[in-house]
């Protein structure tokens, strides 16, 4: 008796085994390309997360993430998207801007793709148009480029008194470019001078400074990259050492010790971007899914960080802020 209860246990579980890897194989698969890092990234992750749940899905239950970092490191992005692609995973989300989604659309022209945080995927040749995709792609469009001439506005109503304005940019990604001739098109009509400083890695940010130095710029203007985002630390220390004004597109610098920030919230991006994945997990196709464009813009104004500067922010900037650190 023992022995064919045995059996009969045995064969049970052979049988659980062999259903529980037959619904692991049914489980979708995401694949999260991302140029930045596990750690810094929680917060997003998260928002996407939640962003699938609104359409039923739910990491480790009825769906499966395959994560790949590449820490920084565009030139890895590649390799991990093509890794990604060999592994047929039925969505890619391409994460922390430009470089991402250009490696995954790369890498294929059949897994849909949905891209976060773009200025211009019309411009970057990702769609066709925000309205019509048309192809593989569809995803999050933050307008960080858009967005410049507000911030040198914005910058210029703290430091009136500055004539040379710098911009940090990273000529790393596809956007420098259209970020730059926005930058000085917008400091023509303030009546300001616009100094270009490049940097692309960590020693790079140091000597950028230096120079912003030597020009004796009065303020200066951070261009929006998924590398200057995780270097967030070491950009604030250095404006605060270098005692310049500077304004950012992402609140995370502001908590982190910036004097300002203006822009859409990466979170909310991430969300949208999670609802999208399991839409197309549901039957969508990316080719009729809108590229979202985001409708409220949130102003981030750290008062400690003014008052170390020795600035005074106007009363009507302090009205509009959305956020005051004090």
């Amino acid at each position: 008796m023992h022995r064919r209860r045995f059996i009969a246990l045995l064969g049970a579980a052979i049988t659980a085994a062999r259903t529980l890897c037959a619904q692991q194989k049914a489980m979708p698969v995401i694949g999260f390309l991302s140029s930045r890092s596990p750690g810094e990234s929680a917060p997003n992750v998260a928002a996407f997360r939640q962003g699938l749940s609104e359409t039923g899905y739910v990491e480790g239950q009825n769906v499966a993430i395959e994560y790949r970092w590449a820490e920084g490191r565009y030139d890895r992005l590649p390799a991990l998207a093509a890794d990604l692609v060999g592994r047929k995973v039925n969505v890619i989300t391409a994460a922390g801007g430009v470089p991402s989604a250009q490696a995954a659309r790369n890498a294929t022209p059949a897994i849909p793709i949905v891209f976060t945080a773009l200025a211009d995927p019309v411009g970057l040749g990702l769609v066709t148009s925000l309205a019509r995709p048309g192809g593989n792609l569809t995803g999050v469009s933050v307008m960080v480029t858009e967005l410049t001439p507000k911030r040198l506005e914005l910058l210029s109503e703290l430091v009136p008194q500055a004539a040379v304005i710098a911009l940090l940019v990273n000529p790393n990604i596809a956007d420098a470019e259209p970020t730059i001739r926005e930058a000085q098109e917008a400091a023509r009509t303030k009546h300001v001078q616009l100094q270009v400083l490049k940097a692309g890695s960590e020693s790079e940010i140091d000597d950028a400074f230096s120079e912003l130095d030597q020009l004796h710029a009065g303020g200066l203007l951070q261009a929006s990259d998924p590398f200057f985002l995780s270097r967030r630390g070491q950009l604030v220390a250095l404006a605060a050492r270098h005692r310049v004004p500077a304004i950012y597109d992402q609140s995370e610098y502001a908590a982190a010790g910036g004097l300002i920030s203006y822009g859409s919230s990466l979170t909310d991006a991430y969300r949208q971007a999670g609802t999208y994945a399991g839409k197309i997990l549901n039957g969508a196709t990316p080719a009729d899914l809108p590229v979202h464009q985001p409708t409220t813009f949130k102003l981030v104004i750290n008062l400690k960080t003014a008052k170390a500067l020795g600035l005074t922010v106007p009363p009507a900037m302090l009205d509009l802020a959305d956020e005051v650190i004090e």
